[in-house]
């Protein structure tokens, strides 16, 4: 069997996943947990149908030949909308992880936003644009998925430090979203910077590329078919430091209840003579009523 003909077998493969992951989750209602997921899922079932449509109407010189051009502003259609969409869910996993604690959930959505802001800023400020329009599409694309792929290792990182300390578990579907994504994350950044030093090794990464993400979505298959683990109450000390952060955080952005302080009328020493001149006042009057 050619090697072609294994990516295609592999292409299928990734479909039938896709689409068997995307019914565990409308099955089992996790999409009303996480609505970008879902919309996530929807986007990969539906899109990838049509792109290998596409993709072998170019072989067999379709559409007049048309069938490049379609292919081309499909894929990275969805490649786009894939990124933004990415973005979402991490924000989805961070608010499933820090449910239990108000004030830190709103203040690292909030955090969230700005560093998606400023990697998005930066990865796009590197664009060198080409006097192509279709050159500048891929270029974008790209600079979006490597901002959300950090994203998404970020966030990673974050949920396997702080999982005692948030009582996470790696069984809840919240881990199990964002090790998926961290490994796609590092999937795409390890085979892109092999790709960009050693063009002869394309085929052989090409299949580690897609046996990656074959992989990948068996784990959330797994993850979405096994009962998840209820999620406990937290209980933490009065004086935990997790509960500190946490009445910190939910205090920004409160100003809470307004206090009039009145000026001093003279200074503090006059205030002590007032004091002293009464003290002896009542001492005479005291001794007067005696004699």
């Amino acid at each position: 069997m050619s090697s072609q003909n294994v990516m295609s077998l592999m292409a299928v493969a990734e479909f039938v996943l896709w689409l068997a992951l995307g019914i565990l989750v409308w099955a089992r209602r996790l999409h009303l947990r996480f609505p970008a997921l879902g919309y996530y899922l929807a986007l990969r079932v539906a899109s990838m149908p049509v792109l290998l449509f596409f993709f072998y109407g170019q072989e067999r010189h379709w559409f007049n030949n048309y069938a490049f051009d379609m292919y081309f502003y499909s894929y990275w259609a969805v490649y786009l909308a894939s990124a933004f969409l990415l973005y979402f869910v991490c924000m989805e996993v961070l608010r499933s992880a820090l449910s239990a604690f108000p004030g830190l959930q709103k203040l690292g959505a909030l955090v969230f936003r700005w560093v998606a802001l400023v990697s998005t800023v930066v990865s796009l400020s590197a664009i060198f644009f080409e006097s192509s329009a279709t050159l500048i599409i891929p270029a974008i694309a790209d600079r979006l998925m490597d901002a959300v792929s950090i994203l998404e290792l970020c966030l990673l990182a974050f949920l396997c430090l702080s999982m005692n300390a948030l009582r996470f578990s790696f069984q809840e579907m919240g881990f199990g979203i964002s090790l998926g994504f961290g490994l796609m994350a590092a999937n795409d950044l390890i085979v892109g910077a092999l790709l960009a030093r050693n063009t002869s090794l394309t085929g052989t990464l090409q299949f580690v590329y897609q046996g990656a993400i074959l992989v990948v979505i068996g784990i959330w298959i797994v993850y979405a078919a096994l009962p998840e683990p209820a999620r406990q109450p937290v209980m933490v000390s009065a004086n935990s430091a997790i509960l500190r952060w946490n009445e910190i955080a939910s205090a920004l952005g409160h100003t809470g209840t307004q206090v009039a302080v009145r000026p001093a009328e003279g200074f503090v020493l006059t205030d002590v003579e007032r004091a002293v001149e009464e003290a002896l006042n009542r001492n005479i009057r005291k001794r007067e009523s005696e004699t």
